[in-house]
């Protein structure tokens, strides 16, 4: 692309490429145009002295690059749909729904900022083995899904609630980290130190609002 003098000897507000300068050129023979383009300006709008001709086919030079570009974002849209469509095990149930899953993720960031969260595999076996209670919340995109298929089961022999939540990815940024993860035990109190009296009630009173919500979806379902 280049930037051309029109005939009035007034610079162009746009690029034109070297076929529409030929055309510019030969249209006004009598006027002096300049050979060198002229470059770093920034382009706005079509100067109006031009020829209709001219401006017609510039015009449909626009649309066609438009619809090129919606076309581009279309499709770019579309591959984004792609990705948010999440393939779930078929053992994620119950699954929580987009209401839940809110509530599930806000208790999740409260309980990983008060060092109240357990995350991934191990550090969830280890602490349910040793008595603690609370919460898991395990992740339905995950394959293999060996990696999580005894958790509902260790969770029903120690009466812990536990629901699937679609993506790992949505289950990591909730409980503030950057890998994916698999699973999270929600704590309401921290292995190490004490919280204070205010933030311990409302973790207690998050938590219990969603078990009691996780038990009412898992009765509805059996």
């Amino acid at each position: 692309m280049a930037w051309y003098l029109s005939p009035d000897q007034n610079l162009l507000d746009k690029p034109i490429d070297k076929c529409l300068a030929h055309q510019l050129k030969s249209s006004h023979k009598n006027s002096s145009l300049p050979s060198k383009p002229f470059f770093h300006l920034l382009p706005y709008h079509i100067n109006p002295n031009f020829p209709p001709s001219l401006l017609h086919l510039n015009k449909n030079r626009e649309k066609k690059l438009n619809n090129m570009g919606s076309d581009t974002e279309t499709d770019k849209s579309a591959q984004k749909e792609k990705k948010k469509v999440v393939a779930l095990a078929p053992i994620a149930k119950p699954l929580a729904g987009k209401k839940l899953c809110k509530h599930t993720y806000k208790l999740i960031r409260r309980a990983a900022e008060h060092k109240c969260l357990k995350r991934g595999v191990k550090e969830v076996v280890k602490s349910i083995r040793r008595g603690n209670k609370g919460i898991c919340v395990i992740a339905g995109n995950i394959s293999p899904i060996d990696v999580i298929t005894h958790l509902p089961i260790l969770c029903e022999e120690a009466d812990i609630p536990y629901i699937y939540v679609p993506s790992k990815e949505d289950l990591a940024s909730a409980g503030a980290t950057k890998r994916p993860t698999c699973c999270v035990l929600v704590l309401t109190k921290p292995t190490k130190g004490e919280l204070s009296q205010e933030v311990q009630e409302k973790l207690v009173s998050e938590s219990e609002q969603v078990s009691s919500e996780i038990r009412e979806l898992t009765a509805s379902m059996f």
